[in-house]
């Protein structure tokens, strides 16, 4: 028998093997792309709805005790109630930006629109001042020919308005699916709760991922409580000082603070100016108490945080706060609570790495396994 005939024999079948599962893993990768490629559109929507679910679960609980346990019933109350405080201003906003553009548009064309005159002290603003002053007065004296000159201008500032305005009620549909999807999800809680557990126990085994599923609901509330409640509590605040001292504008720059809150910027950026406004025009007493309330509004976060943030979990505050601002920056809004939950979920797997004990030595003079008994189990006697 030819001795080289068992190798060649194996080296067909280790040819075949490779080939074989070549074939199945790409196979599996076609699968995925396909897969991924089909539920891509979904994708977005589906986190914002286990997102929504995570934060809006408890409210479910609290009426499915009034409603009899009806838990269906009660997260579908729900649903509808989130849709129509989403939809109805949102309608409401968009009749009204349309019904000004026609009034604004017909008087146009009736030659009836009238821009009041500059205040004179425009013409003293630093840089931009004259050019402004000039542009007003133009638009004062021959509104037509003034439009005539900003027309193009005019057509691109439209452009744009038209682009963003289809954009937020595109977002607004998107939250609608999400909405629903957040419905499904809590109306099936348990189910959706036991498929999440059994694919982190696939993925990260008994410990850690026994844990992940929990964490993720405790890291994303926590998010909801540190990030998104403070930044709601501080923009409540100075909105309260903005109001009562008459401040010009007060929505939108309640709006501004909110923005800035979520992103983790300092407030000051818009209350600074605001308070030296107060300060130039308004009584001493007044706006001296206007400053510190605004004050202390704006650096309310750094005692708010500690107390909200990372309640009820093992991971470090600073984690979720890294995780939640890097998760903003890199991927929006919906990275404010992904990037702290794949940032704690790490953290986990890194303190696992850590708590793993090297293998102990062999032993300096202990006998060797015998050759063959690869098993260490008591070979027979021959």
């Amino acid at each position: 028998m030819d001795p080289a005939t068992p190798n060649t024999s194996f080296d067909r079948q280790f040819a075949r093997n490779m080939v074989e599962s070549a074939l199945r893993i790409g196979l599996i990768f076609i699968l995925l792309w396909m897969t991924y490629d089909i539920i891509r559109p979904f994708i977005i929507p589906i986190v914002w709805g286990g997102i929504i679910a995570i934060a809006a679960f408890p409210l479910v609980n609290w009426l499915q005790g009034l409603l009899g346990g009806r838990r269906g019933l009660a997260a579908t109350l729900l649903t509808l109630f989130f849709i129509l405080a989403l939809v109805i201003p949102t309608y409401q906003l968009t009749e009204a930006l349309l019904h000004s553009a026609k009034s604004v548009s017909a008087k146009l064309s009736q030659g009836e629109l009238q821009v009041p005159g500059p205040n004179p002290a425009v013409a003293d603003w630093p840089v931009v001042g004259k050019r402004v002053y000039d542009a007003w007065s133009l638009a004062h004296d021959n509104t037509q020919e003034a439009i005539v000159k900003i027309a193009p201008h005019l057509r691109t500032v439209a452009a744009k308005t038209a682009s963003a305005i289809g954009a937020s009620l595109a977002s607004v549909g998107m939250f609608v699916i999400s909405l629903l999807i957040a419905g499904a999800f809590m109306s099936y809680a348990e189910s959706s709760g036991a498929m999440a557990h059994r694919l982190f126990l696939r993925l990260g085994g008994e410990k850690p991922g026994g844990e992940w599923a929990k964490m993720c609901v405790a890291t994303v509330r926590s998010v909801l409580q540190g990030v998104v409640g403070v930044a709601v509590i501080q923009t409540a605040l100075c909105a309260v000082g903005l109001f009562a001292l008459g401040i010009p504008g007060a929505p939108i720059w309640s709006a501004l603070i909110l923005f800035l809150a979520i992103a983790q910027l300092p407030t000051i950026i818009v209350a600074g100016p605001i308070i030296l406004y107060a300060l130039g025009n308004y009584p001493t007493t007044p706006a001296a108490i206007f400053t510190v309330w605004m004050l202390v509004a704006g650096f309310s976060d750094t005692f708010l945080k500690p107390m909200l943030m990372g309640r009820g979990l093992d991971i470090p505050m600073p984690i979720i706060l890294i995780g939640a601002i890097g998760g903003m920056i890199s991927a929006g809004i919906i990275g404010l609570f992904a990037g702290a939950v794949v940032l704690a979920i790490w953290y986990q797997l890194f303190l696992s790495w850590m708590d793993q004990k090297p293998l102990p030595d062999a032993q300096p003079g202990a006998p060797a396994a015998p050759e063959g008994n690869i098993g260490g189990g008591r070979s027979s006697d021959a």
